[in-house]
C-alpha cells in the first residue's frame, strides 16, 4: 500500500476574515480521507503567530493551544511550522483576505518549493485586488461593472449617480463596503472602507440578478465551470456581511432561472476570467445579470472562496455532480500536477 500523502492545512490569518477562514477549515480536515492524507492543521492567529495543530484531530487548533511551538514568521523554530510545512507533499491555504489570499502566503511556499492548491503569487493578488482585476479583465474583453478608483490624497468623487457601492480594493465577504444611497452617505462610506484599505472603489450599481459560477482545473486540459446559482439575499438589501453568513441569509438557486444561453454565458465567462486572470486550481466568480438584456458582467474573483461544505462552491460542484470529499481530492491532485509541471522549467 503506497504512503499517505502529507497535507497541511493552513487557516485562520491577520486579516478580518479569519473566523470565516477557521470554519472552512474545520470542513475541510473533516472531509479529508485519513486512509489516503496524513493531515496536520496550522493556524494562524489574528496577532500573526502560527501555531502547529497535533495531525488530524477533525477541527483546527487555535493558536496557543496546539501542542507544537508557536512563531511569528519569518523566524523558524526548529521543529515549528515551517518545518511542517517543509514536511507536508501538499499545502490547502484556505485563508481568505490579505496575508493569505493575496499572495503573501503563496509567495512563501513557492520561495520553499512547497507544491500548494489554488492560484499562484501574480493570479491571487490580482484577483484580490479589484481595480486591477477589472482592468484586466476589460483589457481582455470581459464586461465587468463601471468602477472609479480614490487613492490616498485623491478627492472624494462619485461620477455615476446613485445608488452606488463603496468598498475596500482589496477586502472580502463584504467587509467594509456600503450600498451608498445619495450624496451625503458617500464621504461616511469611503471613510469606513478607508479603514481597511488605502484604496477605495466606487463601483456602479447593476439592476439585475447576482449570479456566481465556479472554476476548476489548470491550464490543461481547460478548466471546467460548474452550474451557476443565482443569489437571493430575502429580506437583506443586497448580498452584505450578514445575508452571506447569517443562518437563513440568503437562497441560492441551482440553475438560476435565467435563460439556457445566459447560463451558459455564466459559465464560459467565468473560465475566460480565470484564464485571463492567470488562475489555476479553484476559483468562484461573481456575476450581475442586467435586468432588460440578460449582459453577464462581471463583478469580482474568488481564488480561495469560502470552503465549508454548505458554502456556495462547494454547493455549485455538488449540484454539477462532484461532491465535497472529491472535489478536495481533484484540487490536491491540481496542486500536484502544477507543481511536476513546474519543475520542468529552468530559471
Amino acid at each position: 500500500m503506497s504512503r499517505r500523502l502529507r497535507v497541511a492545512v493552513l487557516a485562520g490569518g491577520r486579516s478580518s476574515e479569519h473566523e470565516i477562514s477557521l470554519a472552512s477549515a474545520r470542513s475541510v480536515l473533516e472531509a479529508l480521507d485519513p486512509e489516503r492524507y496524513d493531515v496536520v492543521s496550522v493556524t494562524i492567529g489574528r496577532d500573526g503567530r502560527w501555531a502547529l495543530g497535533a495531525g488530524f484531530s477533525g477541527h483546527v487548533l487555535v493558536p496557543g493551544t496546539g501542542t507544537g511551538p508557536a512563531e511569528t514568521l519569518p523566524v523558524p523554530v526548529e521543529g515549528g511550522t515551517l518545518a511542517a510545512l517543509a514536511a507536508a507533499d501538499v499545502v490547502l491555504p484556505i485563508l481568505h483576505g490579505p496575508f493569505g489570499e493575496d499572495g503573501t502566503v503563496q509567495g512563501l511556499l513557492e520561495l520553499a518549493g512547497i507544491p500548494y492548491v489554488g492560484a499562484g503569487v501574480a493570479a491571487s493578488a490580482l484577483a484580490m485586488d479589484k481595480d486591477l482585476f477589472k482592468k484586466v479583465l476589460r483589457d481582455s474583453g470581459i464586461p465587468v461593472a463601471g468602477h472609479h478608483t480614490i487613492r490616498l490624497g485623491d478627492p472624494v468623487e462619485n461620477p455615476f449617480g446613485y445608488p452606488v457601492f463603496v468598498k475596500p480594493a482589496r477586502l472580502g465577504s463584504s467587509v467594509g463596503i456600503s450600498k451608498v444611497h445619495d450624496e451625503s452617505e458617500l464621504g461616511p462610506a469611503v471613510a469606513l472602507a478607508r479603514r481597511h484599505d488605502e484604496k477605495v472603489l466606487v463601483e456602479e450599481f447593476v439592476r439585475g440578478v447576482e449570479v456566481e459560477c465556479g472554476v476548476l482545473g489548470n491550464r490543461l486540459p481547460p478548466p471546467v465551470a460548474s452550474l451557476p446559482g443565482s443569489i437571493d439575499t430575502l429580506e437583506h438589501e443586497w448580498y452584505d456581511f450578514a445575508s452571506k453568513y447569517d443562518e437563513d441569509g440568503m437562497q441560492l438557486v441551482i440553475p438560476p432561472r435565467l435563460p439556457p444561453e445566459t447560463i451558459e454565458l455564466v459559465q464560459r465567462r467565468a473560465v475566460e476570467s480565470f484564464v485571463a486572470s492567470e488562475c489555476e486550481g479553484m476559483a468562484r466568480v461573481d456575476f450581475f445579470v442586467r435586468k432588460g438584456d440578460n449582459e453577464v458582467i462581471v463583478n469580482e474573483l474568488n481564488t480561495i472562496p469560502g470552503f465549508t461544505s454548505t458554502s456556495v462552491y462547494a454547493k455549485l460542484f455538488e449540484a454539477s455532480g462532484i461532491p465535497y470529499a472529491e472535489l478536495l481530492d481533484r484540487l490536491i491532485g491540481l496542486a500536484l500536477e502544477r507543481a511536476e509541471r513546474k519543475r520542468q522549467l529552468l530559471y
